[in-house]
């Protein structure tokens, strides 16, 4: 009998939908007939697309749903699918029943993909569902107001609201169509990722930029809410996940700091992005983003999360918040490595492989 080799599997950390509770633990997604392709987790429930084309809501209750999905971008009002030769838009509140709201058929020699790259322009899955695109993409994230672009050359632009710094131009004026993002240009980037109001982009040599709000963590630089919650003699050593677990130290002031070294020494808004540095000068090949947290999947297989905990999103056995990378000690403990990984809002989805 031929070896299987390696075997694959999606795992949840944190929120998993209103029929489920929040749990801090790791739990192993059900899998699916020729195996998962995409997963792509909205507020509420997490939306599958499986080997053979077959769409799956999971936490979502719908009628029979339609086929041959081969990608799908799910909201709360709308599930937009790229299905067959044709982008759909199909009405959440039905259950998916009665027909797309939208149909936007491709036409011979038209691409669309990842979404929400389409033919000419980008799509969303509320209204107006197509947009226009004024330059080529190869990969394009949405955030809750805003969008990052990452061109063929490895630029990086941006636009929508900056009102938390997530556009990363240096200022908090909103930005209509897409402008280069001027610091990070030079540099070639391999991926870029749009939490709910910050954004991260990973170098083609493996370095992690991050820019934008820092309110719960999420950009790893020093917050000043979470040092306020921390006891006084945890400014002053470093932190430790479980053996084997990364570590990073700590460089923040006491919370109890004159005004002016906390305006010096906290982070609320990085308006321009700022280099990260990962335990062990760790190389990044992976990035995502949820609405207030970041996970980093490392060129070794080590899975980084940091950033709001409430839901037990960051993967670390607990639901406290973190403005420091720690490497998620689950997979090493139960010798898995990780390839990729995707952050809902309040949850993470992560495919590992046994090592």
């Amino acid at each position: 009998m031929a070896d299987p080799g390696p075997q694959r599997g999606w795992f949840v950390f944190g929120f998993r939908g209103v029929a489920e509770p929040p749990a801090a633990g790791a739990r192993r997604v059900e899998p699916e007939p020729g195996g998962i392709r995409v997963v792509r987790p909205a507020w509420s429930y997490t939306g599958l697309v499986t080997g053979r084309g077959r769409l799956v809501l999971r936490g979502l209750l719908a009628g029979p749903l339609p086929g041959r999905c081969r990608d799908l971008l799910p909201s709360e009002s709308h599930v937009l699918l790229l299905r067959g030769a044709a982008l759909e838009a199909w009405a959440r509140g039905a259950g998916l029943c009665g027909g797309p709201a939208w149909r936007r058929r491709l036409h011979p020699g038209e691409t669309a993909g990842p979404l929400p790259l389409a033919p000419g322009g980008y799509v969303t899955p509320r209204p107006p569902f197509l947009h226009p695109l004024p330059l080529p993409a190869r990969k394009l994230v949405l955030g809750h107001e805003h969008a990052a672009l990452l061109g063929p050359a490895g630029t990086v632009y941006t636009w929508g609201s900056s009102r938390h710094g997530q556009l990363g131009h240096g200022g908090l004026e909103p930005v209509s169509e897409p402008r280069l993002v001027e610091a990070l240009h030079g540099v070639p980037m391999g991926d870029v990722a749009a939490g709910g109001w910050h954004s991260v982009s990973v170098s083609e040599g493996g370095d992690l930029y991050a820019w934008g709000w820092n309110e719960s963590g999420q950009l790893a630089l020093p917050c000043k809410a979470l040092a306020e919650k921390r006891p006084p003699a945890a400014a002053s050593v470093s932190q430790h996940e479980e053996p084997g677990a990364g570590e990073a130290e700590l460089k923040l002031v006491s919370p109890k700091a004159a005004p002016g070294a906390e305006a010096g020494d906290f982070i609320s808004i990085q308006a321009f992005p700022a280099l990260l540095d990962l335990p062990e000068g760790s190389e990044v090949s992976k990035v995502s983003c949820g609405s207030r947290h970041t996970a980093a999947v490392t060129r070794t297989g080590e899975l980084y999360t940091w950033g709001w905990g409430k839901y037990g999103q960051l993967g670390h056995t607990d639901t406290a918040s973190s403005d420091q990378p720690r490497q998620v000690g689950y997979f090493p403990a139960n010798g898995l490595s990780v390839e990729d990984v995707v952050c809902g809002p309040w949850n993470t989805y992560i495919c590992a492989v046994e090592k």
